[in-house]
């Protein structure tokens, strides 16, 4: 019953697969931001509690740094061993356990240059912008949180980020019914979700016009 209760977090492996932007260098050049990174490149694709890069609000303004992909999961919904692999992917802002993380000093910019949704095949199938224009989930992020993440590991203290996700557009209904994440596409968009009061960026979370995206090799 309990994995049953928990799968609901976790929508059908919905976007669970990301390429980030490639370098701090050239997400800085979209949203200027402090690079805490060392400019290195990371890994082609994202994957779930692996580290990504985000752009979050710092003591001195914007930062970029890399935070561990998968938000704490409500205590109701771990298991007995106490692990936490955590959410990935958040819809239901109203919970009161997201609630605590939806102001400015927790949301966040995650650079995507394209993700992807299971098929029906289960194989990943990639979305891009139509027009390679850049693109930025719509994130939350929290610091210093000690969980199990992983048994062998034991506790471990880390930052950790996850995205919202919405209803899905014409593009990614077609592949995935059930939702998509959360895409802005403007430099208004972004200076909003990063800094104004919930009652305005919550307004946010929904699909991205269709005929935006393209399915992507």
């Amino acid at each position: 019953m309990l994995a049953n209760r928990y799968a609901t977090l976790q929508p059908d492996r919905m976007c669970n697969l990301y390429t980030p932007i490639r370098t701090a260098a050239e997400i800085g050049r979209l949203f200027p931001a402090h690079d805490r990174t060392g400019n290195e490149p990371w890994p082609d694709d994202a994957y779930p509690d692996r580290l990504a890069p985000i752009i979050r609000q710092g003591v001195h303004g914007a930062e970029i740094v890399k935070a561990r992909w998968g938000m704490p999961t409500p205590p109701t919904y771990l298991p007995a061993s106490g692990r936490d692999s955590g959410v990935t992917n958040i819809r239901n802002v109203g919970s009161p356990h997201w609630r605590r993380w939806l102001g400015p000093e927790h949301r966040c910019l995650v650079p995507v240059d394209r993700f992807s949704e299971p098929g029906a095949d289960r194989k990943p199938v990639w979305f891009a912008s139509i027009d390679g224009g850049p693109m930025f989930f719509a994130g939350i992020e929290v610091r210093g949180w000690t969980s199990i993440r992983k048994v062998k590991d034991g506790e471990t203290t880390d930052d950790l980020f996850g995205f919202l996700t919405c209803s899905p557009n014409a593009e990614v209904e077609e592949i995935h019914p059930k939702a998509m994440p959360v895409i802005l596409r403007t430099q208004q968009e972004w200076e909003t979700w990063m800094s104004a009061p919930w009652g305005i960026a919550m307004k946010l979370q929904r699909p991205i016009a269709s005929g935006s995206l393209r399915i992507r090799a």
